[in-house]
């Protein structure tokens, strides 16, 4: 059976040629050939996401509160044409609604109805074990593991973006080249524009597990222009450049996922630079009772030391994960340094339990705390206090079917003495309730 992929033009098909696997709802509607040699194929799919989100206190009693939590519909349904093994035409139509925000829905809660994907592929072979793919058209991005451009799953309108990529298959690395700009979603029906102040380009490669001992190695360039960069410095013409490598892989009980960043480039009048250090490593006990997983993320990310001249030290993702550091997404990813200890077991193969701590600090005094989508959160007020807070949650998945998901989160986020030096702080807590069905 199919398990679909976070971007749908990812899902593999493979499994449904054989004929038996067509017989019933989805197989029906995953592979219907068009030709003899089913080299022509139509494929169908979708997802439907009902969460219930109640958020008590939001950004510490700085946000209006919600009188009874929100309700966030997402509907997606996507066709998928080939026609014949080098040409291929996908587009996605989403629908995103919101019901119960006090004071209405954020940019990142409501499209009423998009066309979230609408590209064409062009397949050139390049000899017996090298391809090129040209696609042009609107696209969902995500490179890595969407430090630096992400889809945006968690929140309830997903990124997409106009863009031209041209991918290199080789053997042992796959290379892309691409030039995009964002879109600009809006709360009505195809009323969604391109942000022509903003820009992203690069060139993203992945390989090396033929001669690195275990895993897999990211290199990357990365370049990004905001016509309205915004810090606690103030908002100017940003033009950022990042460099980037991750090392990723699992081996023997244990996983990692280490990837390591440096930013240059301009804002304003003055100059960039900045940098980041990211991790994950966890060990499974596979053979032990509910084979438990114990991990530990350490962060840390650059912020600006003094707000007075023209440069800028604040270390900034593009389009990072709305969801960066959990899902009650309060804190971003700039100017930290984070510690995130976590334990997972799996009663069964289809529940997973997930119980965490977040421990959030300031790297530099001189600068604010930021939300995931880069807006500022609290500047530094001339406090000198670090420890921005802390979270404890607990996170339930349990697979219904091989096609629906349910999952509960419950979150507590412990105002620490920065934000309680600066402002409003209540502590926050977060209930989320999602039933995802995917087809």
């Amino acid at each position: 059976m199919l398990e679909p992929a976070k971007l749908r033009f990812d899902d593999d098909y493979g499994c449904f040629r054989n004929p038996e696997s067509r017989d019933d709802f989805p197989g029906s509607i995953k592979f219907i050939p068009l030709g003899q040699d089913e080299q022509v194929f139509l494929s169908f799919g979708g997802e439907i996401r009902q969460r219930y989100e109640y958020t008590d206190d939001p950004l510490f009693g700085a946000d209006p509160q919600d009188d009874a939590g929100v309700w966030l519909q997402r509907y997606t349904l996507h066709g998928d044409l080939h026609l014949g093994p080098h040409l291929r035409v996908f587009a996605q139509f989403s629908s995103a609604l919101e019901k119960g925000r006090a004071g209405g829905p954020s940019p990142v809660d409501e499209n009423a109805l998009a066309l979230q994907n609408a590209f064409v592929d062009l397949n050139l072979p390049l000899g017996p074990d090298a391809d090129l793919t040209l696609r042009g058209g609107r696209q969902e991005l995500q490179f890595g593991s969407g430090r630096l451009v992400d889809v945006r799953e968690g929140p309830n309108v997903r990124r997409t973006f106009d863009a031209a990529r041209a991918t290199v298959e080789l053997p042992g690395w796959r290379v892309d080249v691409l030039a995009a700009r964002p879109r600009l979603p809006r709360p009505g029906v195809f009323d969604d524009e391109a942000n022509d102040g903003q820009a992203l380009w690069g060139v993203y490669a992945v390989g090396g597990e033929d001669w690195l001992p275990f895993g897999a190695l990211d290199l990357y360039y990365l370049g990004f222009e905001d016509d309205d960069g915004a810090f606690a410095q103030g908002t100017e013409r940003e033009r950022r450049h990042s460099i980037g490598a991750r090392f990723h892989g699992e081996g023997r009980g244990w996983d990692w996922n280490w990837e390591a960043i440096y930013q240059f480039g301009s804002f304003g009048d003055g100059g960039i630079s900045a940098w980041t250090i990211a991790s994950d490593t966890g060990f499974t006990f596979e053979n032990r009772p509910w084979r438990p997983r114990i991990a530990l993320s350490a962060n840390v990310a650059s912020g600006d030391s003094d707000a007075a001249d023209a440069d800028l030290g604040t270390f900034s993702a593009p389009f990072p994960r709305g969801n960066y550091f959990s899902e009650a997404a309060v804190l971003g990813p700039r100017n930290f340094f984070n510690l995130h200890p976590f334990v997972t077991v799996r009663p069964t193969e289809v529940w997973s339990l997930t119980a965490d701590m977040n421990f959030f600090w300031r790297l530099d005094t001189k600068d604010g705390v930021y939300a995931p989508g880069g807006q500022l959160i609290r500047g530094p007020s001339g406090s000198d206090k670090r420890f921005v807070g802390s979270a404890f949650s607990l996170t339930s998945e349990y697979a219904l079917t091989e096609s629906l998901t349910f999952t509960a989160i419950y979150t507590h986020f412990f105002a620490g003495d920065f934000i309680r030096a600066t402002g409003p702080s209540e502590d926050i807590d977060f209930i989320e309730l999602t039933l995802q069905f995917k087809f």
